[in-house]
């Protein structure tokens, strides 16, 4: 078993985890526990099972093999207190930036009086204010992605899963989201798991860093982040942050050769 970073007490614990369609094998012996204000970044080569994993973990798919406990329950369908953001917003479009924000908290059963109160704040925290009355085709994707980000938080969940969050927007806007994102998770700390496949991104934004490899995947190795917080833009100049860079892509070199030449063949 994988301790968590500073012997904190595990929120999510990941036992003999692992995932079958059929004739295929996606993961398998999967085993990890994830701490209660850790962030914990999955890196891997595509189709090695990282969105899979994650939406194991949220309950929205069941395992083949092992379990997946958050504070304790098994996961076999999503919960309260688990919340996760998507790569491709998954914003209603006939609904405003406001009514979207709510609508966790609608689901949730959470009174129009905590609602009407709530809503404003996280839509103040992601910087939309003043576009609560917007449709999300009169937004940019940065903003449709805060807005995402902004109805994940509403709910204040313990465990925030992130899938790919900024993989559909410009690189500027992604580095901007990044920090932002740093910005808001130094303000209110909590379990974050967060699925990429930027190098960069997982040694940016995690406390440890677990690369998957091969068919089907297994841990390959966690890596183990020791760079100090608040991140900032400063961070990415640190030499420890371009040691660690490289010592992550190193682990993932075999496995990327190995499936361009699969591709090729």
């Amino acid at each position: 078993m994988n301790d968590t970073t500073g012997g904190e007490r595990p929120r999510i614990v990941m036992t003999g985890a692992g995932k079958r369609y059929d004739a295929l094998q996606v993961f398998c012996d999967i085993d990890l526990d994830v701490g209660e204000r850790e962030v914990l970044a999955i890196i891997g080569p595509s189709g090695c099972g990282k969105t899979t994993l994650l939406r194991c973990i949220d309950g929205l798919l069941a395992l083949s093999a092992g379990e997946i406990r958050i504070e304790g329950e098994r996961m076999v369908a999503p919960r309260e207190g688990v919340a996760m953001v998507f790569q491709h917003f998954g914003l209603f479009p006939w609904k405003t930036v406001f009514q979207n924000v709510a609508y966790g908290l609608k689901l949730a059963g959470c009174p129009k009086a905590e609602i009407s109160a709530r809503v404003p704040k996280y839509i103040n925290l992601v910087g939309l204010a003043g576009f609560e009355g917007y449709y999300p085709y009169q937004i940019s994707g940065g903003m449709q992605q805060r807005c995402g980000l902004a109805r994940a938080l509403s709910v204040e969940p313990r465990v925030l899963l992130m899938d790919e969050p900024f993989g559909a927007v410009d690189a500027q806007t992604r580095e901007i989201l990044q920090f932002e994102l740093l910005r808001i998770w130094e303000m209110r700390p909590t379990t974050m798991v967060f699925v990429t496949h930027s190098i960069d991104e997982a040694v940016l934004m995690g406390d440890r860093v677990m690369v998957l490899q091969g068919r089907p995947s297994r841990v390959h190795e966690i890596i183990a982040v020791d760079l100090p917080r608040p991140r900032d833009r400063a961070t990415l100049a640190m030499p420890r942050f371009a040691a660690l860079r490289e010592r992550v892509w190193g682990a993932l070199m075999d496995d990327a050769r190995r499936a361009e030449f699969e591709v090729k063949r």
